[in-house]
């Protein structure tokens, strides 16, 4: 059995290649069924975000299991294999550990350091574990993947300043119109970006109540609430759209959302002023036809992505030390594996002395019926005892040396000494 990832993403393809690959949240049981039922996948968690969609398996046929996964993203996505297989990655073993480690520390994402994808990580795993698609070797990988990526925020400064799109696009819209003071937000969808965004606009002083908009009503009205904000129903975008001089989409729909007539007719409704969409969905909300109308600026995630690229040097300056404590992590991961490894032997030690001071016990019971009830509770204490401290330092030094050569050979002569099945 092996551990491995095999995933496409920002950096090895266009946005508009990626986007037929991303399984929305909603679509994550449905994915995660279909690939825990291919012959080669044992356990399965899939991470898809707006810049990835990586599937991580714990397979018994590595050359099958590509086959699986790669027949998975062609039916998921509707493209031939041959049309993309060429901008898979893949990682096996102590790699696809090491990636899984790194895209959880933020050292993958366009956004150096964000503060996102920690959240995604966690959630796809916890998706994965309601629906029965992994198990215990893909539950300790991700249970470390989020220990590795809160050290790495804990102990740098990998995450501070701007690394979350959200704020990025704060930063651009403000550029853009040359101050925020005053400008009315409009945030369409409320997923986890679309209330960071949400959150980053409200935070700006001298701003109107940031407007939300939601297909689900209770999530805009409580996130309007929090904020404080005005939460709208979805049938009054374009009255909204008028209103507003910034607006961000952030859905996680399969079309678009605005089309260049809606805004341009929000345009006539609100003349000389400018507007600034953000499309910060994928697949994408916005029509690339609404760029091109006068007096709107379109941000979508290559533009953002190319902002934030431009603001990572502070950034890069630590990524040696998230490096160091990422190996770290794989190395405290390899040896809990290691030491997971021998449990079913120290295990089976463990039962083999119990059957064998049990047996004693019954072969010299006709000699102890004279024993009143005290006396042979404090003599199976006693033999218990016994047991547990000549057994301790076996299994102490054989956990401290699993995964080494050492440990192999304390292994085969546990085997060997106690007569116990390999």
């Amino acid at each position: 059995m092996s551990v491995v990832v095999v995933g496409i993403n920002h950096r090895t393809v266009p946005l508009a290649a990626l986007e037929p690959m991303i399984v929305a949240p909603p679509d994550l049981p449905k994915a995660l069924a279909d690939l825990a039922a291919r012959p080669h996948l044992d356990e399965v968690v899939v991470v898809s975000t707006c810049m990835r969609t990586e599937v991580y398996a714990l397979v018994n046929r590595f050359h099958g299991a590509m086959a699986d996964i790669r027949e998975f993203l062609a039916t998921w996505s509707g493209e031939p294999p041959e049309e993309f297989s060429d901008t898979l990655y893949a990682y096996f073993e102590e790699a696809a550990i090491t990636h899984l480690f790194r895209v959880s520390s933020g050292l993958d994402s366009a956004s150096l350091g964000e503060p996102e994808v920690l959240g995604q990580v966690r959630n796809a795993w916890e998706v994965a574990k309601k629906e029965g698609a992994c198990g215990p070797v893909l539950n300790g990988a991700f249970r470390h993947a989020l220990q590795a990526g809160k050290r790495a925020r804990a102990e740098t400064t990998i995450s501070r300043g701007t690394t979350s799109l959200s704020y990025a696009a704060l930063e651009m819209v403000s550029a853009a119109l040359g101050t925020l003071e005053g400008k009315q937000a409009l945030v369409i969808g409320l997923g986890e970006v679309g209330e960071s965004t949400a959150r980053a606009f409200a935070s700006i002083p001298s701003t109107p109540p940031v407007i939300v908009a939601n297909r689900t009503k209770v999530k805009a009205n409580q996130l309007a609430a929090s904020l404080p904000g005005e939460a709208v129903p979805c049938s009054a975008l374009e009255t909204a759209l008028s209103r507003a001089d910034i607006v961000a989409c952030c859905t996680a729909g399969d079309g678009t959302i605005l089309g260049a007539s809606t805004v341009r007719d929000a345009l006539a409704r609100r003349p000389e002023r400018p507007l600034v969409l953000i499309d910060l969905a994928v697949p994408r909300d916005i029509d690339p036809a609404v760029g091109g109308l006068a007096g709107v600026t379109l941000l979508n995630m290559d533009d953002i992505s190319g902002f934030i690229r431009s603001r990572m040097e502070e950034r890069r300056a630590e990524v040696p030390a998230v490096e160091l404590i990422i190996v770290d992590e794989v190395e405290r991961y390899g040896t809990s594996l290691a030491a997971r490894s021998v449990v079913p032997l120290v295990s089976t030690l463990h039962d083999r002395a119990e059957e064998i001071r049990q047996a004693e016990l019954a072969y010299f019971d006709g000699r102890l019926r004279d024993l009143g009830e005290p006396e042979r509770q404090a003599l199976e204490a006693m033999t218990k005892r016994i047991v547990a401290k000549l057994l301790h330092a076996p299994t102490v030094n054989l956990k401290a040396a699993a995964g080494t050569a050492r440990g192999e050979v304390l292994a085969d002569a546990f085997q060997d000494l106690f007569g116990l099945e390999p």
